[in-house]
């Protein structure tokens, strides 16, 4: 599988200031998080809700702290839109991505998604029904085959309160779409949904095309399931925390990784209330944590 795992380290700014709730780290500058990433060493980082959506204006703020753009958030619509439709749809996104050297384009169906809403308890999540399933896939192919045109690799995000969330889903998911549909392997919403990050892996080389590793707190995802509680409430409840602070072991995932050849970022996040998680330590906590099983790897 080519010669050896490639990894750049990445961070992404929701740890700083939430894109579903503005209001956690709603007053921290860009810069705060800017310059603690540059300083902790991260090589990249994602788009946040903070960071002008313009070229000319984003570029020399990335160069000013070094760092690279990894890409960003891009809420599809693909269950609504035919394919043409949602091309024309995600220009400006693709455009910002082009101009600031992006490798992935990442990719979450948000038309029925329960994520964002605080009054939706995480059981009332969307399921697509069988004649559903193949035109959804054949769509998303349709997007990704395009963007792979474009000289991107598509990067789907399978997310807790979308219709990729568990692992009978996302299994049906790879039946469905070609080959130019990769995915954002995410541990912790791989641990919510059931899926082994490690076997994905190991089954699906070919469709690992971006990696977020942030790791999980059992007792309050149990608490905020047995109450039907909503993913926001999780999330200021701290359901997420970084690698090395929650029950996932990451060793085997940066293993597997390794063994497939992954050229690509690895990016450490966590949705918490930055109030309580100060957002530079458990960042650098969780990089250290990610570089210690890099070690292990090697």
């Amino acid at each position: 599988m080519g010669s050896g795992m490639e990894i750049r380290f990445g961070v992404n700014p929701i740890a700083w200031s939430n894109d579903d709730l503005l209001w956690l780290g709603g007053d921290t500058p860009l810069e705060t998080c800017l310059a603690d990433t540059a300083e902790l060493g991260f090589a990249g980082i994602e788009l946040g809700n903070k960071f002008p959506r313009n070229a000319p204006e984003l570029r020399p703020i990335l160069d000013k702290y070094g760092l690279a753009l990894i890409g960003g958030w891009y809420s599809g619509n693909i269950l609504q839109n035919d394919v043409d439709a949602e091309i024309v749809g995600l220009q400006d996104h693709l455009a910002l991505l082009k101009a600031l050297d992006c490798e992935v384009f990442i990719y979450a169906e948000c038309s029925n998604t329960i994520h964002p809403d605080i009054s939706k308890g995480m059981q009332e999540k969307p399921v697509l029904d069988g004649e559903t399933w193949p035109l959804f896939g054949q769509r998303l192919s349709g997007v990704a085959d395009y963007i792979q045109k474009k000289g991107l690799r598509f990067a789907y995000h399978h997310h807790t309160g979308t219709v990729v969330e568990t692992a009978a889903e996302l299994q049906r998911f790879f039946a469905e779409t070609s080959d130019s549909v990769g995915i954002v392997l995410d541990t912790g919403h791989a641990y919510v949904g059931g899926i082994d990050p490690v076997e994905i892996t190991l089954l699906f080389p070919q469709r690992i095309a971006h990696v977020h590793c942030k790791d999980v707190r059992p007792a309050v995802l149990s608490d905020i399931r047995a109450r039907n509680a909503s993913f926001l409430a999780g999330v200021i409840e701290g359901m997420f925390t970084v690698p090395g602070d929650g029950v996932i072991a990451f060793d085997p995932v940066i293993g597997a990784l390794k063994e497939i050849g992954y050229r690509g970022w690895v990016v450490v996040e966590a949705e918490q209330d930055p109030a309580k998680a100060d957002p530079r330590r458990y960042a650098e906590s969780g990089l250290s944590a990610l570089h210690a099983s890099v070690r292990t790897a090697s």
